[in-house]
């Protein structure tokens, strides 16, 4: 079967039109209409219900989608696999991280690999922890900056720090200069916090929750820059991973009692697949760690 066909497939199913494809193909429509008749031909099936306004799979489409999506995800990987080359001296990397790494870890970890494997390209993007696993399963990641947890099973995890979730507030804030709070002072204390987007937040929830603890919240946000931004504006506290604050010196943290659990940082590949420039990611990555580590 050729290769081609396929493509043209999948670039109908998507567009959901023989027109629009055959504009994002850069191919004629009568071109592109009869590679789909031979691959259908070839197949013996009907592959799209031509009868409406739009073209839709048939039944026997759909499945035939489902396959050539994960074979031509198979044969990209293998397009990349060839360039990645043993000495790293070019390929490219695609990685995805949670956003509370970005503040304190991006910076560092991104300009030390820079300036080990100039070479090699890096696509870098920010999402939550089950974005990033759905991206990895999907192969549209090679590696993902993420927490220990239930992955998917197409999925491994390499363990790389420790963190703890501690109460932050400025260092104008009436806590400020207090070593530890008492975790059901939580309730009387307005917080502003993550959403439940992300990983952060559910961690949270699921301890207070066994600590029989209603935090009085009153705001929330997917958005980690505005809590950092409002904290050192308002008289508000936040709870959050205790490496996020080493980088804002406006910032204190205190130590919640009983504490809340900390949780390890992990880096997530696809199993059973080998990713040199992944792999060298890794590699620098505890290498970063250890030197943001002597500076605390």
């Amino acid at each position: 079967m050729i290769l081609r066909y396929v493509h043209y497939f999948l670039a109908v199913a998507e567009h959901g039109s023989f027109t629009r494809a055959a504009a994002a193909l850069y191919v004629s429509q009568p071109a592109l209409s009869q590679q789909i008749k031979l691959l259908e031909q070839t197949l013996q099936v009907q592959l799209f219900d031509r009868t409406g306004r739009t073209v839709r799979l048939t039944d026997a489409g759909k499945v035939f989608q489902r396959h050539a999506r994960q074979a031509m995800n198979e044969l990209e990987a293998g397009a990349r696999a060839v360039q990645d080359v043993e000495d790293l001296s070019r390929g490219h990397l695609r990685l995805g991280l949670t956003p509370t790494y970005t503040p304190w870890l991006a910076g560092p970890l991104l300009a030390a690999f820079w300036q080990r494997y100039p070479g090699i390209t890096l696509a870098v993007s920010e999402g939550t922890q089950g974005q990033i696993e759905q991206q990895l399963v999907n192969d549209e990641l090679d590696i993902g900056l993420g927490f220990a947890g239930d992955h998917a099973a197409e999925l491994s995890a390499t363990p790389l720090m420790q963190e703890g979730l501690v109460l932050v507030v400025s260092k104008k804030h009436p806590l400020a200069g207090q070593k530890q709070l008492a975790i059901t002072a939580l309730t009387g204390e307005p917080l502003v916090l993550l959403d439940c987007s992300f990983s952060t937040r559910v961690e949270i929830d699921q301890q207070c929750r066994t600590q029989n603890v209603s935090p009085n919240l009153v705001m929330e946000t997917n958005t980690l820059g505005a809590i950092l931004a409002l904290l050192q504006r308002a008289p508000l506290a936040s709870i959050l991973p205790d490496t996020l604050v080493q980088a804002h010196n406006a910032l204190c943290t205190l130590e919640l009692s009983p504490p809340l659990s900390g949780r390890t940082g992990v880096a997530l590949t696809r199993k059973n697949t080998r990713h040199a420039a992944a792999g060298a990611l890794i590699e620098v990555l505890s290498h970063v760690l250890g030197e943001l580590k002597v500076r605390q």
